[in-house]
């Protein structure tokens, strides 16, 4: 015969009903505010038109304006280096799109300068697997050319056919 001891019996219940879903609503809470985790890119025309849109109707509060700058500073434009991603040379299509995703994330997902700089990184990334060489506002045609052929996409944001 098993003894059985009422108090342990209880709290192995009250665990089991109570603190397995209250830790997992905890881990899922913290899961969801990594904003790496829950952006995915998967076409450079339509993102870069819906990032473009955020950077024009998401408006930062002076200590979210830090985060991005911060951010942002910390990383060269990829169509010229010689200016940091926060200010870039000009407002393209790439530094636009760059510019709302930031404010996207700031504003309504809460990140941190650390995971903006993480996810701009991993939209970059995504637009040009190549990666960038830093020239292409120097370097004849490399306002027009395409993000994925070490472009700007233009700088006209009506017409992102230059995005892919």
């Amino acid at each position: 015969m098993i003894s059985r001891r009422p108090g342990i019996v209880q709290l192995a219940s009250f665990l089991l009903l109570f603190g397995v879903p209250l830790a997992a609503s905890f881990a899922l809470d913290r899961a969801a505010s990594r904003p790496s985790k829950t952006i995915k890119f998967f076409d450079a025309a339509s993102q870069a038109a819906e990032f473009i849109g955020y950077s024009r109707s998401v408006t930062l509060t002076s200590a979210q304006q830090k985060v991005r700058e911060k951010a942002l500073h910390a990383m060269a434009a990829p169509c010229c280096k010689d200016f940091p991603l926060a200010t870039c040379c000009c407002p393209c299509n790439l530094a636009k799109s760059t510019w709302g995703l930031a404010n996207y994330l700031i504003a309504r997902k809460g990140a941190t300068a650390e995971q903006v700089k993480d996810v701009v990184g991993g939209w970059l990334a995504f637009v040009n697997p190549n990666g960038f060489s830093g020239d292409a506002c120097s370097s004849a045609g490399g306002c027009v050319r395409r993000f994925s052929h070490n472009g700007c996409g233009g700088m006209d944001e009506r017409n992102l056919l230059a995005a892919r």
